[in-house]
């Protein structure tokens, strides 16, 4: 099999620091060659897969994401380079956004969508529209269940962690985590409330995108004294790792239907526990007793920390493993490939057994 896969254009591939997709669409391509499918990854430059690498545009655009005119470029040169192909492509599986769903129709190779984002309005009107050109992946229940009516989705398949990867600490140091996007619905002003409330050290990691530095200056900046609160800011590679491994919790203060949460699958791998309002797919992720706990407001937040000593760092670790390690996601995606490969219909739904 031969799997064109159609990354972002805005952040290399694997991403140096923040970069939800581009870490889901470097782990899924090493564990498909793996399993032995050759894999042609377009993406940004700057990219290094075990993958043919087709980097498309001059430069990436980490403070441009969603712009049009980047993403209309980026999948027009894919599509180009796709139909050129020989001696072709058995499926594109694409994770870049609207432009590659909406002209999926104009490449007669069989297309896969991963839906990373959330169902709105807008969104759900756009995948009435275009839905049918391709076969559609949800990554929660969730997710799948917000679905527009009429939609033909597959069954929900999580996004991968590389569960190896990723360090086991069962002795934690004295501090809770909080990471993602600097934004009101990600909840860092509530991280702080909760910590603060349970009496623990929290540090915070994340980057402060356009749009979002009046809110860091006005709800985060004016807590942090470097103890109780510390900001680390954008984090990757074995720091990342560290950070999440030496957690006594991650914290996820979401009031948002947040479709997955690569977060806290990473802080699972680690044996973290999650404590997280039950939003979008937190209640999927985060097994109340087992893998953390969820909650609804910071005082219990705050008072679910003192529970912690109930979790076990294996039980966390052993349950990410046996739903969203790579190598599960990658065999489920393999199945997905050869179903829309031997579909007359590319949107027709897909079981996966």
């Amino acid at each position: 099999m031969n799997v064109a896969m159609l990354a972002p254009p805005w952040i290399a591939v694997p991403p140096p620091g923040y970069g939800g997709v581009e870490s889901v669409v470097s782990v899924l391509t090493e564990a498909l060659i793996r399993r032995g499918i050759e894999v042609t990854l377009f993406c940004a430059p700057g990219s290094s897969s075990s993958a043919e690498v087709v980097p498309l545009l001059s430069e990436t655009h980490p403070d441009e994401i969603e712009r049009a005119l980047y993403e209309a470029d980026h999948v027009a040169c894919a599509f180009q380079e796709i139909e050129l192909a020989a001696p072709g492509f058995d499926v594109v599986h694409d994770h870049c956004g609207f432009t590659a769903l909406a002209m999926a129709d104009r490449l007669a190779t069989p297309f896969v969508h991963t839906l990373h984002g959330q169902f709105t309005t807008a969104t759900a009107a756009f995948y009435a529209r275009h839905g049918h050109k391709a076969a559609i992946v949800p990554i929660s229940r969730a997710q799948l269940a917000s679905a527009p009516m009429g939609l033909a989705m597959t069954d929900a398949i999580p996004n991968p962690v590389d569960v190896g990867g990723w360090p086991l600490r069962e002795q934690k140091d004295n501090y809770l985590l909080w990471v993602g996007r600097i934004t009101p619905d990600k909840g860092p002003h509530r991280a702080i409330a909760a910590a603060r409330a349970a009496g623990v050290p929290l540090v915070l990691a994340g980057v402060v995108q356009p749009g979002q530095r009046a809110f860091f200056e006005r709800e985060v900046a004016p807590h942090l004294d470097g103890e109780r609160v510390r900001f680390a800011g954008e984090v990757g590679g074995a720091a990342k790792r560290a950070l999440f491994a030496g957690a006594r919790a991650l914290l996820m203060p979401i009031r948002w239907e947040e479709p997955f949460g690569m977060v806290m699958v990473e802080a699972l791998s680690c044996g973290t526990p999650v404590i997280a309002f039950p939003e979008g797919a937190a209640v999927e992720l985060v097994v109340d007793g087992t893998t953390g706990f969820l909650v609804d407001d910071e005082a219990a937040m705050a008072a679910a920390v003192g529970r912690l000593s109930e979790i076990a760092a294996r039980d966390c670790r052993a349950w990410v493993a046996r739903h969203c390690d790579v190598d599960v996601v990658a065999a489920a995606y393999e199945r997905t490939y050869r179903s829309a490969m031997q579909s007359d219909t590319a949107g027709s739904a897909v079981a996966l057994v």
